[in-house]
């Protein structure tokens, strides 16, 4: 093999945008944050940053939703999970634009991560505010989100193509695989199951059919031996997520 000398390569940063998504008020939601410095300061962003150079993918994602949002999330690898960090992380693609940042030359490696019930978000990092919105909000014709007394803005970099594409992640994938539960708690119902299609998809589906189809699908519910009611009326059934990982069939998305 022949040597090469390194000092012939430009070198660049790399840093991980991350895309959190959340059901909220049976809405789709995704984990924004104000930025506090330039470029594009008190522009709307994906939370995220650069990678240090000792420093794994996984590891900076999860630093840097701690330290800009406050929130915790586990890579599904991880066999000592921290308690209560029950989210769903995975890297979603990688965006290498040489002008997506104005800095320099900036490779982005974004993930994507899901969870029920996230708390409330707090700033911190570069971050000057954080909040859930609406993705239907963010992706809309006139995307963006409107600042005090300002009209809409785009998010900053190329954060609402990352979003974009995060958000159809999510919606192909509960199609196949039983990623949908990673919204819920550890027990739930299948009314609640049936919400969380419905955010993500944004459409509304037939409950009497839904209800046939996830219960009838091997290995994606498990009974959990109990009911509620905390969705008013008669008592639910729970369920926890049983162990497949793949649909079969699958939840194909209805056709709008």
């Amino acid at each position: 093999m022949s040597p090469y000398d390194p000092s012939a390569y430009p070198p660049f940063a790399v840093t991980v945008d991350l895309v959190v998504l959340t059901v909220r008020r049976h809405a789709l939601c995704a984990l924004v944050v104000r930025r506090g410095e330039p470029p594009f300061q008190d522009r709307w962003a994906l939370p995220g940053g650069f990678v240090r150079v000792d420093e794994d993918l996984g590891a900076a994602a999860a630093r840097e939703l701690a330290e800009e949002t406050g929130l915790c999330v586990h890579d599904p690898g991880d066999p000592t999970p921290l308690p209560g960090a029950g989210a769903h992380l995975e890297q979603l693609a990688t965006y290498g634009d040489p002008k997506r940042d104005p800095r320099m030359r900036v490779v982005s490696v974004a993930h994507l991560a899901l969870a029920p019930d996230l708390p409330a978000p707090r700033p911190g990092g570069d971050a000057n505010s954080v909040r859930w919105a609406p993705v239907e909000e963010l992706l809309s014709p006139e995307s963006g989100l409107d600042g005090d007394d300002e009209p809409p803005v785009p998010l900053a970099f190329d954060h609402a193509r990352i979003l974009a594409d995060g958000v159809e992640r999510a919606r192909s994938k509960i199609e196949y695989s039983s990623l949908a539960t990673a919204f819920c708690p550890p027990e739930f119902t299948v009314g609640e199951l049936r919400r969380v299609y419905e955010a993500v998809w944004g459409v509304a589906l037939d409950p009497r059919n839904f209800h046939r189809k996830v219960t009838g699908t091997p290995g994606f519910l498990v009974p959990a031996g109990g009911t509620t009611t905390r969705q008013g009326g008669r008592p639910a059934q729970l369920f926890r997520a049983g162990g497949a990982t793949l649909l079969n069939p699958p939840m194909l998305r209805p056709e709008v």
